[in-house]
């Protein structure tokens, strides 16, 4: 008598922060083979630098893949953070080079409210807090943040996260060139293109995180 074929889940680590991002990667892990530990990562006081000690005493879990996900505004709007990320830059790429588990960074640009929009068809590149207050109806750019179902919102109806990957530009500041072995159970980064000239253009390198998750 055979015995049943176990199915080898495949597990994910992501660090991201703030409520929109922990709801919205939560319902992702409800994906059938797929487990998302989600890390959230309190930004108040410690900024790009808080991440960057998150991420080295966390353990790897036995994990396929680590996802940074973080919003460059903050870069933008306080001085010293990019002197910060340029940091977390350096110490995923040598993760990278080093053949550790793959740390992808995956930059927001300006946030993730904006690649949040980015479902919607009715959003046409606009400020993004204002359309979520004056369009999608929410009071304050807080209550949409908080909201628990935020995924389901973003992929009901006529939106989806699937216009969202669709409408994503080509200029990035960071982008990772990955390849994966045919199990699916080896990812190695080859390199990482960091593009600062790319900083006024918005724009995400998020579709990584799907492509590799088999989204």
């Amino acid at each position: 008598m055979s015995r049943c074929k176990r199915e080898l889940i495949k597990k994910y680590i992501v660090f991201c922060e703030g409520d929109t991002e922990y709801n919205y990667f939560d319902a992702i892990q409800k994906k059938q083979n797929t487990k998302l530990i989600l890390k959230p990562i309190n930004m108040q006081g410690g900024g790009y630098s808080n991440f960057l000690a998150e991420i080295k005493k966390q353990a790897n879990n036995n994990c396929l893949a680590k996802f940074v996900v973080i919003d460059y505004d903050r870069a933008i709007k306080h001085p010293g953070e990019l002197t910060h990320l340029k940091k977390l830059i350096e110490y995923c790429q040598i993760q990278n080079q080093n053949r550790k588990i793959p740390h992808f960074l995956i930059i927001d640009n300006p946030d993730f409210e904006y690649v949040a929009c980015l479902h919607i068809p009715s959003y046409h590149d606009q400020d993004a807090t204002h359309y979520i207050e004056d369009s999608l109806g929410f009071k304050n750019i807080e209550n949409f943040k908080k909201k628990k179902d935020i995924f389901a919102y973003l992929n009901s109806e006529s939106n989806s996260y699937k216009n969202m990957l669709a409408r994503l530009r080509s200029k990035k500041i960071i982008i990772n060139h990955y390849k994966i072995n045919k199990s699916g159970l080896d990812i190695i980064i080859e390199k990482t293109d960091v593009t600062w000239d790319n900083e006024s253009q918005k724009g995400s390198n998020i579709n990584e995180l799907f492509e590799i998750i088999n989204w």
